[in-house]
């Protein structure tokens, strides 16, 4: 197989969770493995890829988890807001250690920390050949980092989004549980829907469709993924309009 040395995509958005920055602590960010994900950042921006990042939260506090442990779901929420934040300027020092201009844009003002998210001003950084992180959700409380990332997508005219994981892509079942589960190559999105597979939340996912916009779910543990994915081999689930 010929393996491209360029990017099947010029603009994407990179959706991390949370607790991929965790390392194998269980909590918290680990060093190590966020300068290993800046490193694979800027190995893909090298190559002349816009890139934007939508970080979760859950490696400091999640906010649903505590919503069903009796705190109020806004606050929680708003919590988990803080949270990307944080996680957020962690990368971006990890990235500008390494000579990556980035820039992180907040849906909540926080202006001695970050810019406060401005649409064409986050398209203007990403023209001008800057990582864009995009901190604290939506804004709003009941919505997901996921939903976030592809609004996000969607307002930057990203060409598509990076989901990245633990696991190799999309399956029918847990491949931590089940040794017989078994890997989707491409789905539509109203497979996702319908069998509830949690590639991302319902409204993120209903987002997509409604914009057409492809989902790329792959494994970030496996050095090389990103760029993997970005030449265009086939590796992971794609999630589109057509199977």
């Amino acid at each position: 197989m010929t393996i491209k040395s360029k990017s099947q995509f010029k603009r994407v958005l990179l959706k991390l969770s949370g607790e991929a920055l965790q390392g194998a602590n269980g909590f918290g960010i680990d060093p190590v493995v966020i300068s290993d994900i800046a490193n694979e950042i800027k190995e893909v921006h090298a190559m002349g890829v816009e890139i934007a990042l939508v970080i979760g939260g859950g490696n400091i506090f999640r906010g649903l988890a505590a919503s069903t442990q009796g705190m109020d779901r806004a606050s929680a929420d708003y919590m988990g807001m803080l949270a990307t934040a944080l996680n957020s300027l962690a990368l971006q020092d990890a990235l500008e250690r390494i000579g990556v201009a980035t820039r992180v844009q907040s849906a909540i003002a926080m202006q001695e920390l970050c810019e406060p998210y401005i649409r064409r001003k986050a398209i203007r950084h990403l023209e001008k050949g800057r990582v864009v992180i995009f901190a604290a959700g939506t804004g709003n409380p009941y919505f997901t980092t996921d939903t976030a990332a592809s609004l996000r997508a969607m307002e930057i005219h990203a060409d598509a989004i990076l989901k990245a994981t633990k696991v190799d892509g999309v399956y029918n079942k847990d491949p931590n549980k089940h040794k017989d589960a078994k890997l989707y190559d491409k789905l539509t999105y109203l497979d996702v829907l319908k069998e509830g597979l949690g590639v991302m939340d319902s409204t993120a996912i209903s987002l997509c469709m409604d914009n057409n916009m492809e989902i790329h779910v792959f494994n970030l543990t496996k050095k090389g993924n990103i760029k993997r994915v970005l030449q265009g081999q086939k590796i992971g689930t794609i999630v589109s309009k057509k199977n």
